[in-house]
């Protein structure tokens, strides 16, 4: 990467959020001498964004730390299509309801990183639903489709790789790109935005918005992707055995999420805390340099400044706190993910295996047996070794709950109601 003299792209370069910009100099020239206007679209497929897209949130994060606007683009409208970039097959199409829903839910988690209001630097939150939905079909084909290459968009990787595969690729889906790009050019005239950002899956929708700006005269356009994630083993970023690392509280509690990131593979760890954490590079170096046992210190470090931003200081630290008492002392605690039954259930008798699935350690009873069976399974941090032990009330502690556990870091309580 070349040495930005922009503060923004400088720390994004140095922190390793850059993966390809459309023009450097052009970009790094407007940074520098004014205070830019730049958005990250997020489609509202579920209630809450997961940890996946975390990067992209951190981007607008840095915009405004370094002087300038950020604008995070709710998908109100392109969310009724769904976009297609690299999927095998087809969103599945979503009410209006589901998708106001959705919207009204992500916004939750967003003035945790960004400062919201009417000042030049102020972050905006907007709907593309508010201009798109009202598009008249003809017209938008006349004026805006008449800009568009099919040649060109059937050679977009996003496309050509589905087309490749033989999988099907409807009209409404290759719409998608269309509306992308007319986005950019209506958030240039309501906002004077001039950069678009996203991830590297974006590319070819975001340059074609710097194409339909460039013959619907809008001034320069520009692009800035970030790096696809993967962990160094290998995995998606924002999944575990468990599922989506959802950053919404009242989907995964601060404890869980807090738990994802102290189990970061090790030579993650450094790369980690330059993407999500606001750590001063020197200190993220220090902590990258330990070796042997200590890393676990710096994970530590690393879910607890990550688990900050997003649920707040107190809640990382009583997070960290429990996984001491859990794991170092082992400890009961309160904070530790809970799950109601019925007492009733509990009162006839449980088996084990029912009981490990119901505290979502495992995925059926044939897994949860193959985890007993290899010492696996511990039951208020007692080892497990009968797959066919039935489970009462009389197992409940004296906090009236049961501590159902798998390996060292898989702690579920069991409260029956």
């Amino acid at each position: 990467m070349p040495a930005f003299k922009s503060d923004f792209l400088r720390t994004l370069s140095e922190r390793g959020f850059i993966h390809q910009i459309s023009d450097e100099t052009g970009l790094d020239d407007l940074f520098a001498k004014e205070t830019v206007t730049a958005y990250i679209g997020f489609d509202p497929t579920a209630p809450s964004l997961h940890a996946g897209g975390l990067i992209q949130i951190m981007m607008l994060h840095w915009m405004q730390q370094t002087g300038h606007r950020p604008v995070a683009l709710m998908g109100g409208g392109t969310g009724m299509v769904g976009d297609p970039s690299f999927k095998d097959e087809a969103r599945k199409l979503m009410t209006l309801d589901t998708i106001a829903s959705n919207i009204a839910s992500i916004k939750k988690v967003f003035s945790n990183y960004l400062t919201f209001g009417d000042g030049p630097r102020d972050a905006l939150m907007v709907d593309n639903g508010d201009w798109l939905r009202k598009l008249n079909y003809l017209e938008f084909l006349r004026d805006v489709g008449a800009h568009f290459s099919v040649n060109r968009m059937l050679s977009f990787d996003s496309v050509k790789l589905r087309l490749d595969r033989q999988q099907s690729l409807s009209f409404l889906e290759f719409n998608y790109m269309v509306l992308q790009a007319y986005d950019f050019v209506e958030l240039n005239r309501r906002y004077d935005t001039r950069l678009q950002m996203g991830g590297s899956d974006q590319w070819g929708n975001i340059v074609s918005g710097i194409d339909l700006g460039h013959r619907m005269g809008t001034p320069q356009l520009y692009a800035l992707t970030s790096p696809l994630l993967i962990t160094a083993s290998g995995a998606k970023m924002g999944k575990s055995l468990n599922g989506a690392v959802w950053l919404n509280p009242d989907m995964l509690s601060a404890y869980e999420f807090w738990q994802y990131w102290r189990n970061t593979e090790d030579a993650d760890v450094g790369r980690f805390l330059k993407l999500y954490t606001t750590l001063p590079l020197d200190e993220v170096a220090r902590l990258e340099a330990l070796g042997g046992s200590e890393i676990n210190d710096a994970k530590k470090v690393l879910a607890t400044e990550i688990t900050a931003m997003l649920h707040g200081r107190v809640a990382a630290d009583q997070a960290a706190e429990t996984a001491r008492k859990t794991f170092e002392e082992g400890a009961l605690s309160e904070s530790l993910p809970t799950i109601e039954i019925a007492a009733a259930e509990l009162a006839a008798g449980m088996g084990i295996l029912a009981l490990v699935v119901r505290a979502g350690l495992a995925a059926s009873n044939g897994e949860a047996r193959r985890q007993v069976q290899g010492g696996g399974v511990r039951l208020n941090d007692e080892a497990i070794s009968d797959d066919r032990l039935n489970v009462t009330e009389d197992a409940l502690t004296s906090e009236g709950v049961l501590k159902v556990s798998m390996g060292k870091k898989k702690h579920v309580l069991l409260r029956p109601v």
